[in-house]
């Protein structure tokens, strides 16, 4: 079919994926500054941080249906209670999502972080070949070629910096830098399956964003609280889900769940790959404002090469969307 879009939605691209950047960055900076902050009793769980802020989501979520529907629950029950294959479908990215973490962190543990994180970037392209592959979108030579300026930029400015270093670095056998590379391509695989099989539902079907928000967030906060009583279940029964929770963690809570429900805005009206160029962007903005007020980063040579790819994909990717649209754009 061909792809036109209406002004209003064009308006709300845009406007998501500008809220978009700054929500990341918001989060980057208050999570760095959280890690920063020298507290007397215990840190905060991060896999607490991320059951909670499922559950606001959710919370969150509810409200704008209630609000939508003149504060009616029967839409919910409709939509979630008595239409459970439609329910059951968001299972599968936010099993596959609690995948990804899982993997990533066998990735982390059996390879070298600069290794890492080149490998990791692939999914920019796994994300590009899922869009093409399942929701039928056409990419120009331009646009192919920004995505591998993208992927370029983003591992220069996130290559880690001789300081970072472990002095005691592990010495990695071949072996476990195999499981290690297998586990963060299998990551970038899952993220991009994810990411558009989400999208996917979002475009095609007639519920609202906030019901499949919902539905989405359920089986995350399942899977989160699993999770959390797998890696943190002695220190949960011992101090609480919320110990070591203080007014930043409070913050990071509120701006996880934010996030939540701004890339779902970004999915639906724009698409998992504009999403990847917003927080690349959002990555630059972050460091450079931590340089400056948080004095936690030097910015190398390597660095502003990075930031530059980054900025120059995110033109280059728009160059031949303009004069594409003249003529019908299969979707």
């Amino acid at each position: 079919m061909s792809f036109v879009s209406s002004p209003q939605s064009s308006r709300l691209k845009y406007l998501s994926l500008g809220v978009l950047v700054v929500q990341t960055t918001s989060l980057v900076l208050t999570m760095r500054y959280s890690r920063t902050l020298k507290e007397d009793g215990p840190r905060y769980l991060a896999s607490s941080a991320v059951v909670s802020a499922e559950v606001l989501k959710i919370l969150a979520c509810t409200l704008l249906v209630f609000r939508e529907n003149n504060f009616s629950v029967r839409l919910l029950k409709e939509e979630i209670v008595n239409k459970p294959v439609e329910t059951m479908k968001l299972a599968i990215p936010a099993g596959i999502y609690t995948l990804q973490n899982n993997l990533l962190y066998v990735a982390l543990s059996n390879l070298d972080a600069a290794t890492y994180q080149v490998t990791y970037q692939l999914k920019i392209l796994t994300t590009a070949l899922f869009s093409v592959s399942m929701l039928g979108k056409r990419l120009g030579f331009y646009q192919w070629l920004s995505l591998l300026f993208l992927m370029a930029g983003v591992t220069l400015v996130q290559w880690p910096t001789e300081s970072e270093g472990d002095p005691e670095q592990k010495i990695l056998t071949a072996g476990s830098q195999f499981v290690g590379l297998m586990a963060v391509l299998m990551a970038c695989v899952s993220s991009g399956f994810a990411g558009v099989y989400f999208e996917k539902i979002l475009k095609e079907t007639k519920q609202s964003v906030w019901v499949r928000n919902i539905q989405l967030g359920l089986f995350g906060f399942v899977f989160g609280f699993i999770g959390m009583m797998v890696y943190d279940g002695q220190r949960v029964r011992q101090l609480g889900i919320f110990q070591g929770y203080n007014t930043v963690t409070y913050t990071v809570v509120v701006l996880q769940a934010l996030g939540g429900l701004v890339v779902a805005v970004v999915i639906k009206y724009a698409d998992n790959i504009l999403k990847g160029f917003a927080t690349s962007l959002s990555i630059i903005v972050s460091t450079l404002i931590s340089y400056f007020l948080l004095e936690d980063f030097n910015p190398t040579s390597v660095f502003f090469l990075g930031a530059v790819l980054v900025i120059a994909a995110t033109f280059l990717y728009s160059y031949e969307r303009k004069p594409a649209s003249s003529s019908a754009i299969k979707v």
